[in-house]
Formats: C-alpha cells, structure tokens, sequence
C-alpha cells in the first residue's frame, strides 16, 4: 500500500458548522481495519480519490469522479441528493447513499419543545423575566391537545414515538395514507383530507419534504382552516408555506402562533416581519444539529462498508449501478 492507497475518503467541507475531521476521527474508530483519510485541500482530494472505494461528503462533481478508479460508494452527509450529478455516477457504476433519518431524534426533539413552550405560555414567561416582572398569567395544557403531524417519515415517526404517553391524539398525511403508520389516524396529501386535520389540529407540525405536492401547502386557505387557537410548527421546508401569508395570519391572530426552524427565504433577512412578532419563534435551520450528527453517520457508512464486502443491499441507498 502507497502513502496515497485509501479506503474512504472524507471530503473536507463541512455541514451545520461541524467539521468533517470529527466525522473521520468516528470512522477510524468504527472501522479500524479500513484506512480512512481526512482530506484538508482541494489537492489532497484530487491525490486521494484516486484509490477511494468510498467517497463520502456534501457533493462530489465530474472532476472528482473522473479521477476515481476505484470508487464504489459516494455516501452523501446530506439527505437530499439532487445536486449529485446522478447521471455521472450511473454511468460509472457508483451506488449513492444519503443521511436520510439522522437529523429525526433533533428535530422531533425541537418540535415537541416547540409544543410545549406554546402549551405553557413559557415564551411569555421569558419576556417577564427579561424585564424582572414577577406577574402571573395562565399557562395552557399540552394534555388532550390534537397534533397533525405532516409526514410520516423519519422526522414524523420519531416525533410520534415522543407523543406517545403524552395524552394527545395524533393525525398523521402522509402520501400512502393506506399504509397506516404510527399516528392514531392517518390521513392522504388530498386537499380535503388536510384541510379536515388542519381545521382538527391544535398544533400543526411541518415534517415533509419540499415537493410539487407540499409547496406552499399552508397557504392562505390552509390558514384560515387553522383554529385561531392553534400553532403551526415548520420543521420541513420553508417553501411549504407561503411566508406572506403566514405574518399576515400570526399578525391578525388568525392563529395564535408559528415556530419557524426553517423560513421562504433563507436566510431570514433582518428587516423581515417575523423576527419581530410576538407569537413568532425563529431558529437558524439547527434542528437537526445535535452533538451525535457524525456519530450517525459514521453508523451508516460502518454498516455499509460491511454491507459492500458481502454485497448486500446498501442502508440508505438512493441509487445504485441497478438503476442504470
């Protein structure tokens, strides 16, 4: 073996402000026998990929994949693969894998906090301590509300495995509503369908993809469906909900509040209405941003890198050589 031979290499960019040289510390230690390389410059990339059988980052492009050999596996750090070149990566024979149910665990996490601060009035309670105000006011309950949870896939799964025990009813839309799932009721992406668990939810959580059928699905109709008591919590896209018409509903109180951990557009600029509505919560897309991020991945990849060797069905995959 050359000091250039390398099983995985690990791409040096980043994601959510966390650097890719923990992600390979992770993999060496899941996979000691295997060498793993950390590149830090565009250059080591270039030396590297050479003799990668697996390539795992954010991206990989043409002139990466022109000069891999070797290269089997691209296991993309995001969930979403549509900026890959797939066509390039057919025609090579390189199978692709997402991170596709990583960020789950954070981002059910998130949005039941999210229920809760709203259920118990704990953001008012904030804004009195800021002001050193010891007044009462009347806190709400989480208990007997209806949550309708908008996809049922990781992110929606894991959120209701949180809700279970917490005495709320469930409302799942997913695309297969005939599959069932692990909310109390499920219901299809039909506009009579949603517009029913909408006009039933007390708190409406967004955990779908970004898709023809979910773009600008609250939009203003979709509001006005809402009780004027409930919450819409986006943990999806920003494009599924048409921001204009959301300040105009949170500024009437058409519904009593949003907690926005992703906006139309993003970044939220700062002269934008919403950082400075009441009923408004907005967090910077770090929902899934939790101290076990590479950890996850490095789960993945590990199992993978045996599924490779007995050439069995790849976790997570996107595509494969199958496809082409």
């Amino acid at each position: 073996m050359t000091d250039t031979d390398v099983d995985i290499l690990v791409r040096r960019e980043g994601t959510e402000g966390l650097s890719t040289a923990a992600y390979a510390e992770t993999l060496r230690e899941r996979l000691p026998d295997h060498r793993v390389v950390h590149a830090t410059t565009p250059e080591e990339e270039r030396r590297y990929v050479e003799s990668a059988r697996i390539v795992t980052g954010n991206a990989i492009d043409e002139r990466l994949l022109d000069a891999a050999e070797r290269l089997e596996l691209f296991a993309c750090t995001f969930a979403g693969t549509d900026h890959l070149p797939k066509d390039l990566l057919l025609d090579r024979g390189v199978a692709v894998t997402n991170a596709s149910g990583i960020h789950a665990p954070g981002i059910a996490e998130q949005a039941l906090g999210q229920m809760l601060v709203f259920a118990r009035g704990l953001h008012e309670a904030w804004r009195r301590q800021q002001r050193s105000e010891w007044r009462h006011f009347r806190p709400g309950e989480f208990t007997d509300s209806t949550v309708a949870v908008v996809g049922l896939g990781a992110i929606g799964q894991a959120l209701t495995q949180r809700l279970r025990g917490m005495e709320v009813d469930t409302i799942g839309v997913r695309y297969t509503p005939e599959k069932g799932g692990p909310t109390d009721e499920v219901v299809g992406f039909d506009a009579a369908a949603v517009h029913d668990a909408l006009a039933r939810a007390d708190y409406v959580v967004l955990a779908c993809p970004l898709t023809e059928t979910t773009r600008s699905l609250i939009d203003r109709k979709a509001l006005s469906t809402m009780k004027p008591s409930s919450v819409l919590i986006n943990m999806a896209r920003g494009g599924v909900v048409d921001t204009d018409a959301l300040v105009d509903a949170l500024q009437t109180q058409q519904i009593r509040g949003a907690a926005l951990d992703v906006t139309d557009p993003e970044p939220l600029p700062e002269a934008h209405p919403l950082w400075t509505l009441e009923n408004c919560h907005v967090t910077p897309h770090v929902g899934g941003h939790t101290p076990k991020h590479w950890d996850r991945l490095a789960d993945i990849l590990a199992e993978n890198v045996e599924r490779l060797d007995d050439d069995a069905e790849l976790r997570n995959l996107v595509f494969g050589p199958d496809d082409s």
